[in-house]
């Protein structure tokens, strides 16, 4: 499916204020972004903004003619006090017209290690998920944490009965969590699997090393094909996030995106 909708997750440009990435977005030719609002990481966009400031944003990506297809609002979803945090993500996502909204189960990055067993878990997800109905959206559980394999996560989305949530595979989250490697993970989870972040992985397995697309070793085009041989069309949204370090420069980021955009139209994409 060449004609699958390629994204750039806002993210990429971790450490960088949203206009600078979304001018970086459209400068590397891209059309779609994925909005990140997850606290204590990157927060491009925020509940807690003004409602002046998200609407100069949301002018803002008209007038650039980038769409927020996609919305990163991770949130603690074991943790039941967090929900209406997640809540306010879902409403912010709808304000912004997105239709995927993502989060990991557990916290993405600052340190909330509240856990709990699936049916809590389940409930808590069962409870915004009229609210995802409502504003005809759809939830993608990322591979992420102890979460990472797609096949754990269709244990939670399989005794939620709804269309409306399925499985965001993150190519190098599934190596750097869960030690998978391959397409045998996205063969046994391709019908849930809604929504991808594509991210390269170079360096040992629990290395943070996340490179531009081509520079590491996830093999894209068997997980692509995977996809295509199954009927799934689900969007592709580009996440880099470097070393450790981060990286040096937005003109970075800028060139890294300029380098993953050559990978994707070299398999016979278009951006």
């Amino acid at each position: 499916m060449k004609d699958r909708i390629i994204i750039v997750n806002s993210n990429c440009y971790h450490g960088y204020d949203f206009y600078r990435a979304v001018e970086g977005i459209k400068k590397t030719g891209f059309h779609y972004t994925e909005l990140t609002s997850t606290v204590g990481w990157t927060e491009h966009v925020s509940p807690a903004e003004s409602f002046k400031d998200l609407l100069d944003k949301k002018r803002f990506l008209e007038s650039s003619n980038i769409i927020p297809l996609g919305f990163s609002g991770h949130t603690n979803l074991m943790d039941k006090a967090r929900i209406p945090d997640f809540i306010n993500n879902i409403e912010l996502a709808h304000f912004f017209g997105s239709k995927y909204i993502v989060s990991s189960v557990g916290e993405a990055h600052i340190k909330d290690r509240k856990t709990t067993g699936d049916d809590e878990l389940i409930e808590n997800i069962s409870s915004f998920m009229d609210l995802i109905e409502k504003y005809d959206m759809y939830f993608a559980i990322e591979t992420h944490g102890e979460h990472s394999r797609a096949e754990r996560i269709k244990e939670i989305t399989d005794r939620i009965k709804s269309d409306r949530i399925g499985i965001c595979y993150d190519t190098a989250n599934a190596i750097f969590y869960g030690d998978v490697e391959g397409t045998e993970d996205v063969k046994d989870a391709c019908s849930d699997i809604n929504y991808l972040h594509i991210k390269d992985k170079a360096g040992g397995r629990k290395e943070w090393n996340f490179p531009a697309l081509g520079d590491g070793y996830v093999d894209f085009p068997s997980i692509f094909s995977v996809l295509d041989e199954n009927g799934n069309s689900a969007p592709l949204s580009i996440e880099i996030e470097f070393t450790e370090k981060g990286s040096s420069s937005a003109e970075e980021v800028d060139e890294a995106l300029a380098r993953s955009a050559d990978y994707l139209k070299s398999l016979g994409y278009t951006l």
